[in-house]
């Protein structure tokens, strides 16, 4: 399996006006933009060729992946050595990034439809760039693993309040109890149940390894939610077809698309940077002591 496909067409409406003019997907966690860490982690898992399901708006992402020759030279120039490996390293050589448009804004399934004529008729993961992991998380290496060994799709959850089930799309797991990395059957996905009526504690996470046949079912899915084509319909179709499994999260997950969820993941990942983590803990517990007094 080489081929993901990440959606980035979303014109950000919930960061505005941050996202006037700047894609959300580059705005950034301390130094990298959103979409470097998704691009990264798809990498890590082994994938090589990264679809990008883009829009007329989004040409920042394409040249962020591109090289840019003027300020390479001018680097050189300076002797800036390190900074010219870290531009190197946005994406390895062996790697293709792909740009396909999505015309009109028809949902997450119709995105992945518009991939389609990449992906060809191979398996295939989608990631949602607004779902950050952990840094080091080897979650997506171990879904496609999953896949391999099971053949049914994999779709990544993520335990969470009982109290809190009615803000996510629930998986319907039969009463299964899943501990991290584990892999089991799915019945179904329930959107935002309550929490006496909830099946489980697992939300759907944004990580998707999907057996290519569900391209078929996407083409003739109706719309559905919201007046879109919505990937969850033809999941729920080769529940039924195929099966598909629920695989739990080892990692930690970021809602970067949320407001608050970005801003806990810039935290978290200031804290754990290489070079800035140890000055800025040492600020984070000076302000927390300011902040009780």
């Amino acid at each position: 399996m080489k081929k993901v496909v990440i959606p980035v067409a979303g014109l950000g409406t919930r960061f505005l006006p941050a996202t006037k003019a700047i894609p959300k997907e580059m705005i950034t966690l301390v130094d990298q933009p959103l979409i470097q860490y998704v691009v990264q982690e798809a990498v890590s898992a082994g994938f090589t060729d990264i679809i990008l399901v883009t829009h007329s708006s989004k040409q920042a992402i394409e040249n962020h992946f591109d090289h840019n020759f003027e300020l390479e030279v001018s680097l050189a120039r300076k002797n800036k050595v390190a900074l010219i490996e870290k531009l190197k390293a946005i994406i390895p050589p062996h790697i293709n990034i792909i740009s396909v448009r999505q015309p009109e804004p028809l949902g997450l399934g119709h995105a992945v439809l518009c991939a389609a004529p990449v992906i060809g008729d191979e398996h295939f993961a989608v990631i949602l760039p607004d779902v950050i992991l952990n840094t080091g998380s080897n979650d997506l290496k171990q879904m496609v693993t999953a896949f391999t060994k099971s053949d049914q799709s994999q779709i990544m959850v993520e335990k969470v309040p009982k109290n809190e089930v009615d803000k996510y799309g629930i998986a319907d797991c039969g009463g299964e109890a899943l501990e991290p990395t584990d892999s089991k059957p799915m019945k179904g996905v329930v959107e935002k149940p309550s929490p006496k009526n909830a099946p489980s504690n697992l939300s759907v996470t944004g990580r998707y390894v999907l057996d290519n046949s569900v391209l078929n079912l996407l083409k003739t899915t109706p719309k559905g939610a919201g007046n879109e084509i919505q990937l969850t319909d033809a999941i729920a179709e080769l529940i039924e077809s195929k099966g598909v499994q629920a695989y739990c999260l080892e990692g930690k997950s970021y809602d970067c698309g949320d407001k608050l969820g970005y801003m806990k993941a810039s935290v978290q990942f200031a804290a754990n940077h290489p070079e800035l983590g140890k000055e800025f803990s040492r600020w984070l517990q000076t302000f927390k002591t300011e902040l009780t007094k």
